[in-house]
């Protein structure tokens, strides 16, 4: 079984060409091939609320960032 190809792989930096967040540049930190998805640093960071743990013994909300279409993407240089 082979795995899907994809043009960017994780540490490619990029840039959004089409959607919401159209125009923005970051680094790629992972990418899922079978989903076609794609987590660009900067891009689309959601909040998350997150509950009292002993990582995190505060709790709150954080700022995660999100998945992007895999065609939404361009690989720059």
């Amino acid at each position: 079984m082979s795995r899907p190809k994809t043009h960017v792989k994780a540490g490619d930096e990029v840039t959004v060409i089409s959607g919401n967040h159209k125009g923005k540049s970051g680094k790629v930190i992972s990418v899922d091939a079978k989903k076609k998805q794609v987590v660009v640093e900067g891009v689309r960071v959601m909040k998350k609320a997150t509950r009292r743990s002993e990582q995190d013994p505060e709790g709150g909300i954080l700022d995660k960032d999100g998945p992007i279409h895999l065609s939404n993407v361009k690989k720059v240089g």
